[in-house]
C-alpha cells in the first residue's frame, strides 16, 4: 500500500444521505439529477451499536439493519499505521447490507474477492474504508449508495485484480476516494468505473490510478460541493511499482485511455 501522507486535519461534520433514501427508493444519482442538494441530507440513525474487539469473517449475505459497528480493543484504533486488521472480512462472493461503521475503524473492511457493498456508512474511516483484494482478474467489487467522511487519506484502496464499480457515493474531507495500490509487492491492471458520486471539499483526487499497469478509470456524473479551488483532481495518474517505494505521479486529467470522462462529468456547486 502506498505510504500514507495526511491531507488535511480532519474537521467539521460530514453529511451525506440518510439509509432510509434507500427505503423510499432513492438515490444519490436520482436527487443529482433532479438539481437538489444532496449534501445537505443528514447521516443515517443508527439502529444499536456493537463492539468489535476481533474482526467479524463473513460470507453469504449479512443485513446489519443499519446497526454500528466500532472497534474495541485490539481494532480501537482510528489512525493511519499500516497493516491494521479489518472490522469484517469478506469472504468472495459476500454481500453487506446496511451498516454503519463507526470508530474507531481501524481498517474497515476487506474484501477478500468479488463482494457487493451495499449501503455502507463510514462515519469516521480509519486506515481505509474497505480495501479490495483478490488476484483474479474476474473479480468484481460493487460498492452501492452509502456514504464515508474523515478520511485522512484513501477511502477505497483497490489491491487486488479486477473491477471496481462505486456508483450513488457520498464522501466528504478525505484524501482519495479511490486508490490502485501505488506500490504493492503485486501489481495488476484494474478497472475502476465511478458513477453519481458527490464529493465536499476538502479532498486531494477523485481517483487514482496506475498508468503503467494499464489501469483506468470512467468517471460519469460527479459532483464536487465546496471547492471554489478546484484544487480536488479527478483522476491523478501514477507510476506504480512493486518495490514498496512511493509511485510518482505521471500527470492527470481526461485523456480517454487511462482516465475516462469529460468536463461535462465533473459538476461543481
Amino acid at each position: 500500500m502506498t505510504s500514507r501522507v495526511r491531507a488535511h486535519t480532519r474537521t467539521g461534520t460530514g453529511r451525506a444521505l440518510t439509509g432510509g433514501l434507500a427505503a423510499l427508493g432513492l438515490t444519490l444519482g436520482m436527487i443529482m439529477a433532479s438539481g437538489a442538494s444532496a449534501h445537505a441530507a443528514t447521516w443515517p440513525t443508527a439502529n444499536g451499536s456493537q463492539a468489535v474487539t476481533k474482526t467479524i469473517p463473513l460470507s453469504g449475505t449479512k443485513d446489519y439493519g443499519m446497526k454500528r459497528l466500532y472497534g474495541s480493543g485490539d481494532l480501537g484504533t482510528s489512525g493511519q499505521s499500516e497493516n491494521q486488521k479489518p472490522i469484517l472480512d469478506l469472504a468472495p462472493g459476500t454481500v453487506l447490507k446496511n451498516v454503519i461503521i463507526g470508530a474507531p475503524a481501524a481498517d474497515g473492511i476487506h474484501c477478500e474477492g468479488s463482494c457487493t457493498l451495499q449501503n455502507v456508512w463510514w462515519e469516521d474511516v480509519g486506515e481505509d474504508a474497505a480495501t479490495f483484494k483478490g488476484s483474479s482478474p474476474s473479480n468484481v467489487y460493487t460498492v452501492s449508495g452509502g456514504g464515508a467522511k474523515e478520511a485522512g487519506d484513501k477511502v477505497f484502496q483497490f489491491n487486488g485484480a479486477g473491477t471496481l464499480n462505486v456508483s450513488n457515493f457520498a464522501v466528504r474531507n478525505f484524501g482519495k476516494l479511490v486508490r490502485s495500490c501505488g506500490n504493492c509487492k503485486t501489481q495488476y491492471k484494474r478497472t475502476i468505473n465511478l458513477s453519481d458520486i458527490e464529493a465536499t471539499y476538502k479532498g486531494l483526487a477523485i481517483v487514482g490510478i496506475n498508468t503503467n499497469y494499464g489501469d483506468s478509470a470512467t468517471l460519469k456524473r460527479i459532483t464536487i460541493v465546496g471547492d471554489s479551488g478546484k484544487k480536488i483532481v479527478p483522476c491523478q495518474k501514477y507510476i506504480g511499482n512493486n518495490t514498496g517505494k512511493e509511485p510518482t505521479t505521471n500527470g492527470s486529467g481526461p485523456d480517454g485511455t487511462w482516465c475516462k470522462y469529460s468536463g461535462s462529468d465533473i459538476t461543481y456547486k
